[in-house]
């Protein structure tokens, strides 16, 4: 099945940059492969893993979106075009977000630097998990590296002319992943090959530290964490769940329920965004990350993630993040 449709500007409110988005580092995926013009990415919709292609005028916030689908069985359009809505943020409204944001003359700057950025939803919330755990203390390139070895290595692939792409791995099959060499050679026993490479363990992925979380959290996902039943719970519910997971702080909680679950009133913290929040809002004044959570979930309630993701990419654009290292130095 190969199919081709646009998405015009007009059914959505506010402009798009595919290329900002999908390149901004959030942390629901990694950022989709670039091939012919095209992001390309394999998505789960109703069932079927179907390729989707995603192609975007560059430099034209109102040009049309260009989506083509491909899959071995039949997959609606009005389902892929659904999916390829909620994944890419077209349903939120962002109009109404820079109507907030000029109201709020610290934010305001932050209008022209993030045209068209907008939320990069996970379409796979246990990939988000993964993600976001991999992603702590982690700069963009190696996670997103990480997790694509991730796939390549234990999930199960698909070709297409454009491409081999993968599925991310199950619960059931990452937790039973070696974390490290060692426990990748006791596979073997006394049969060990010789000039055997490493490379079928979580470390060889380059998650470091993390692997033992990432092999932990799989596993109580796949035993106690059901994750279709966090849409449904409030805020402070879903919270608490994922806290108890390994390697998820409140950072990554916050990060997996705006990414994942689409919890806008979540607002990550870590550093950046405290000394951020900091610069913005108390004239520099050291606050911690846990007051910086508190105030802006507060201070900008339902517009919270975006004012997230937003004030980070104006800070890192504008200098300011600069700016910030001088005077901390």
């Amino acid at each position: 099945m190969k199919t081709r449709f646009l998405i015009d500007s007009k059914e959505y409110k506010g402009q798009f940059d595919l290329d900002l988005t999908i390149k901004s580092g959030q942390t629901s995926q990694p950022a989709w492969r670039y091939n012919d013009g095209y992001f390309q990415e394999l998505v789960e919709v109703e069932g079927s893993n179907c390729l989707i292609k995603a192609k975007q005028k560059h430099n034209d916030l109102d040009a049309p979106l260009e989506i083509v689908a491909e899959s071995m069985e039949d997959v609606d359009e009005e389902s892929i075009r659904s999916a390829v809505r909620e994944i890419l943020g077209l349903n939120d409204d962002l109009n109404d977000l820079n109507a907030f944001l000029e109201k709020e003359f610290q934010l305001k700057p932050t209008i022209d630097f993030c045209k068209g950025l907008r939320l990069f939803r996970a379409h796979n919330p246990f990939e988000c998990i993964i993600s976001s755990i991999s992603s702590a203390n982690c700069s963009i390139i190696r996670w997103n590296r990480s997790i694509n070895d991730i796939k390549k290595k234990w999930g199960k692939d698909y070709r297409f002319k454009s491409g081999t792409f993968y599925t991310f791995p199950t619960p059931e099959i990452l937790k039973n992943v070696p974390e490290h060499d060692l426990e990748e050679m006791q596979q073997f026993e006394d049969n060990l090959p010789n000039k055997f490479i490493f490379d079928k363990n979580l470390k060889s992925c380059g998650v470091g530290y993390r692997a033992k979380f990432i092999i932990k959290a799989a596993e109580m996902v796949e035993n106690e964490l059901i994750l279709s039943k966090m849409y449904k719970k409030s805020y402070e519910d879903a919270f608490n769940s994922l806290i108890e997971l390994p390697g998820v702080g409140p950072k990554v909680a916050d990060c997996i329920l705006l990414y994942g679950f689409g919890y806008k009133k979540a607002f990550p913290v870590d550093v950046w965004i405290g000394r951020i929040v900091s610069e913005l809002y108390f004239n520099g004044k050291e606050i911690k990350p846990p007051q910086a959570r508190v105030f802006g979930m507060e201070h900008f309630g339902e517009y919270a993630g975006y004012v997230q993701l937003y004030m980070f990419h104006y800070a890192r654009k504008s200098g300011l993040i600069d700016f910030i290292k001088k005077n901390k130095l």
